[in-house]
């Protein structure tokens, strides 16, 4: 017989169940969501554009996020290569400086989410400064939903910078509108700062957007301070729990990560393919 008892009894395990950590429902990546930004590439793409990302489609990557300085040729143009390369362009990284003149050519670049990289380091050391920083994503986010865009903003390790107890990144969350601006986490510039990234998907996972995916080195210090040293290397190679990270990500329906180094000792393409493999492997 349903008595009460047992009714109590299954609806305290529903309970249970539901208060479980997300991570327990996470699912491997599709195909798409595998990533390069192509700041990874600079030096080769400027010189082959075509060819590059050729060689980045044939590595096993199915996506793509251009950087700024790929720009100086005309959107259909450069949305015509990617798209020849068999690959997808859902995302685009623009300096804080211009982005307010890039909307029309991220609309006809194609993209569903335009980026800013970075505020500008020498300004962002107080409070205030984040305040204005955050003012002015909430401007951004409202341009790009008449453009029928996503806003995000790219963190680095100065987020992580506190100013009596408040992080940066704290004051940019709290005084952003979450409908109109989201955030690209890189995982790396997280860990850099000292903070944990599966923490702050817990923490912020409605706001994410799409993930920055490159590794660490090992036994280097931490630091939030602009211009600290990076200790950049490939994915799968370096401290980083990539499998943790997509675990607790996978339930809110990321739909991108970006393989990204800043630096590589090795040539880029060695590099990428490196990660590219090492990804397939921890995320299966």
């Amino acid at each position: 017989m349903y008595t009460r008892r047992s009714f109590l009894a299954s609806a305290s395990a529903a309970l249970a169940m539901s208060s479980l950590p997300r991570i327990a429902y996470a699912t491997a990546p599709p195909s798409r969501a595998f990533g390069l930004q192509l700041y990874t590439v600079r030096k080769d793409i400027q010189a082959d554009t075509p060819g590059v990302l050729a060689a980045v489609r044939k590595i096993g990557y199915r996506s793509v996020e251009t950087f700024a300085a790929q720009y100086s040729r005309p959107a259909k143009e450069l949305r015509q290569m990617i798209s020849d390369a068999d690959l997808f362009l859902p995302s685009a990284h623009f300096g804080y400086t211009d982005l307010s003149e890039k909307f029309d050519y991220a609309k006809e670049l194609g993209v569903k989410y335009i980026v800013v990289g970075a505020p500008p380091f020498q300004k962002a050391n107080s409070a205030d400064a984040f305040k204005e920083f955050a003012a002015q994503y909430n401007q951004w986010g409202q341009e790009a939903a008449k453009y029928g865009m996503e806003f995000g903003f790219h963190n680095h390790n100065i987020e992580f910078q506190s100013f009596d107890g408040v992080t940066g990144l704290e004051i940019l969350m709290k005084e952003t509108d979450p409908k109109l601006v989201k955030w690209q986490m890189d995982c790396y510039w997280v860990t850099q700062a000292g903070a944990d990234p599966v923490a702050m998907i817990h923490k912020y996972g409605e706001r994410l957007q799409t993930l920055h995916f490159k590794d660490r080195k090992p036994n280097v210090p931490t630091s939030a301070k602009p211009g600290a040293p990076a200790h950049f290397t490939e994915v799968g190679t370096g401290t980083i729990n990539f499998k943790a990270i997509w675990v607790a990500a996978s339930p809110l329906h990321v739909p991108y990560f970006f393989v990204e180094q800043d630096q590589t000792e090795i040539p880029p393409l060695e590099s990428i393919k490196i990660s590219y493999n090492n990804l397939r492997k921890i995320l299966q």
